[in-house]
């Protein structure tokens, strides 16, 4: 998995005001915790985090607070309601030797069957969540929905990749090909035209007589 270096600047003072006055300065109040070691209170320059917030990407972060270097994974992110600025981030400090859980994005490819037929490819869910040894964790996911037909789905209970345990329940969908009016329109069409073609047999017959 790819990783992001991030510098942060402790912080002792807790206080509201303290942490509004931080963020009216540029600088987004965070906490690392989890490895079995306490919780570090630290802040970061909001332009620093825009690599690792606004990506569709997933990173293993190199946290620098101060000389003082672990490695986490963000676990949680806060936005301001109206504004969407970054308000508070968590992260999770990780074991090189332990699995750890984390949303993994996922990656389509392939010509889908059911999409040649005319249907319309939904991917309903673009991560899934997984647990792997930092060292196994993988950038992406691959989904090869080439064989996925009209109708068809695959779920998470579908995908096996070496080394990663998937936790996302097996029912969860990834994505599906559903029938499009192109496709249903001539199959009702037809269906409307072999009664009509059966009834005018009869008739046919009846003039004969």
């Amino acid at each position: 998995m790819k990783t992001i270096d991030l510098k942060g600047t402790a912080r002792k003072d807790l206080k509201k005001s303290a942490v509004k006055s931080l963020r009216r300065n540029g600088q987004v109040p965070c906490v690392v915790y989890g490895n079995g070691s306490e919780n570090i209170h630290f802040t970061v320059d909001e332009k620093e985090l825009k690599n690792l917030v606004y990506s569709p990407n997933v990173y293993l972060v190199n946290l620098d607070i101060e000389g003082k270097i672990s490695q986490a994974v963000m676990r949680e992110i806060q936005f301001h309601p109206v504004t969407d600025k970054i308000l508070h981030i968590d992260f999770y400090a990780i074991d090189a030797a332990k699995p750890i859980a984390i949303d993994v994005p996922v990656t389509i490819s392939g010509n889908s069957e059911g999409v040649r037929a005319g249907g319309k490819l939904h991917i309903l869910n673009r991560k899934i969540k997984v647990s792997a040894l930092p060292k196994d964790l993988p950038d992406t996911l691959p989904v090869d929905i080439t064989d996925l037909a009209l109708g068809k789905t695959i779920t998470a209970g579908d995908l096996s990749f070496d080394k990663v345990n998937i936790i996302t329940p097996k029912t969860t969908i990834i994505c599906t090909v559903k029938l499009t009016r192109a496709v249903v329109a001539p199959a009702e069409a037809a269906a409307a035209a072999t009664p009509a073609a059966a009834t005018s047999a009869p008739a046919a017959e009846e003039k004969k007589k």
